[in-house]
């Protein structure tokens, strides 16, 4: 179902929101769990670039992981060049790094981290998605349906891209799916994991345009980027910050 107009106009707003928050809460942030420093990936959503997740960014090196944006531009959707950039990227780090990369994506930056994972399952340690409709059933239910279309010009050819069915089918990597009931371009219940083994699904309090600074969204990912390599469990909240995650789902 797509989402109301109400909140798709509040988009604006509530992100600018998210990100005072994500200030107010910045002492907490900076307790969240600390990992062993590996290497993370971040893709940004459609028609946005790197500057879209530096926030995030600058945060997960303050907790002394080797964080990289995907340096491919504004994301225009599936076009060659991002296609083969992205994958070329990941395979670097991971030789530079000698070990998996951790992927984090925003909006279409989570379907194509999906899909990197599903065609190098050896070189991602894990994937985790923020509101990104990977199980969309119809392009309509997308509020950004519109501004993709526009661009499928650049895009490779229909043949050449994995069917819509795919796109919801399990990855063979530990994967986190953050999303919000409260997503105003793209329908919640298309962002979401089917339950399975090292599969989970986290809900924030979010807008869609400010997920990549909300102060949960941001402990869920250094939650799960925090666990040893090889080890996973579900997501389980600080006591003192319960409320802001209202569902939490996993195998």
């Amino acid at each position: 179902m797509r989402p109301s107009l109400a909140l798709f106009i509040s988009e604006p707003g509530r992100a600018i929101a998210d990100y005072g928050t994500m200030l107010a809460a910045s002492p907490l942030l900076l307790r969240a769990p600390r990992g062993d420093g590996h290497p993370v990936l971040v893709l940004p959503g459609l028609l946005a670039e790197d500057a879209s997740t530096a926030t995030m960014r600058r945060y997960l090196r303050t907790l002394g992981y080797e964080v990289h944006g995907w340096r491919l531009g504004r994301n225009l959707g599936p076009t060659p060049a991002i296609l083969s950039g992205m994958t070329e990227q990941l395979e670097a780090l991971q030789h530079a790094a000698g070990r998996p990369v951790s992927l984090v994506g925003w909006s279409l930056g989570g379907i194509f981290a999906r899909e990197l994972a599903r065609s190098r399952p050896s070189v991602v340690r894990q994937v985790i998605t923020l509101g990104s409709p990977f199980g969309l059933a119809d392009p309509d239910d997308s509020r950004a349906v519109a501004a993709y279309r526009r661009l499928g010009v650049l895009h490779v050819s229909p043949g050449s891209l994995p069917r819509r069915e795919r796109l919801a089918l399990p990855i063979p990597v530990p994967t986190t799916a953050v999303y919000s009931r409260l997503d105003g371009v793209v329908p919640w219940q298309a962002c979401i994991n089917t339950p399975g083994e090292h599969r989970e699904n986290v809900a924030v309090y979010s807008s869609h345009l400010g997920m990549g600074h909300n102060a949960a969204a941001l402990w869920v990912i250094a939650d799960r980027l925090a666990q040893s390599e090889g080890v996973w469990a579900p997501f389980r909240p600080p006591s003192v910050a319960r409320h802001l995650f209202p569902e939490r789902t996993a195998a």
